[in-house]
């Protein structure tokens, strides 16, 4: 099997990926098993409390053989390490591939949102980029998957019939029909091919 590409033909250069209610659970089970040889970056946003420091990156950390970390300002993206958006910050992408935090408005009442990464990446990516979008429970990431769509980029939404909360990927699929609707597993597997040289 060829590694998916997008509708501009080019093959995947990093992969983002939002959640909100159940995220993290729904992300532990689709990068449990992701090889240590991957090594496109994943960049998440997962809804979190403002309030206190997130776990995340420790968590995640302890469970899967390979680098994971919060993102910092200004850090360049490196492959094949999985990053967090810090709780009460903006995590964008700029076209250096380089991460910028902020403290600007919340979007959907978060901070992180889901569309503020997403269409950072998709900017700065263009078709190169992976959006996927798990469970949730308010409208973020719908605007930004769109985005990358409409930029050449592959997008994959969770299906809704097996999310915890079914708000956010129903908001995407209306918003823009994604490439792919699919189960956590079929998710997986797709992720599993991406990692593929060119043909």
């Amino acid at each position: 099997m060829s590694a998916p590409t997008t509708s501009a033909g080019h093959v995947a250069q990093a992969v983002v990926i939002g959640a909100s209610a159940g995220g993290v659970q729904a992300l532990m089970a689709l990068l449990s098993d992701l090889p240590r040889s991957f090594q496109l970056p994943i960049v998440a946003v997962l809804h979190l409390s403002e309030d206190r420091p997130s776990q995340l990156a420790d968590i995640f950390r302890h469970k899967l053989q390979r680098p994971v970390r919060e993102a910092d300002d200004k850090e360049s993206i490196a492959p094949g390490t999985l990053y967090f958006a810090s709780p009460g910050y903006h995590l964008s992408v700029e076209k250096d591939r380089t991460f910028s935090l902020s403290v600007e408005e919340p979007v959907h009442y978060s901070r992180p949102s889901i569309d503020v990464l997403m269409e950072s990446a998709a900017d700065a990516y263009g078709a190169g980029l992976v959006g996927i979008l798990l469970t949730g429970a308010n409208a973020d990431g719908a605007a930004g998957l769109a985005r990358i769509r409409q930029l050449g980029g592959l997008t994959i939404v969770q299906d809704p019939a097996e999310a915890l909360a079914v708000t956010m990927p129903e908001a995407a699929i209306r918003t823009m029909p994604p490439d792919f609707i699919l189960p956590l597993d079929g998710i997986r597997s797709l992720l599993h091919t991406l990692d593929r040289p060119a043909p």
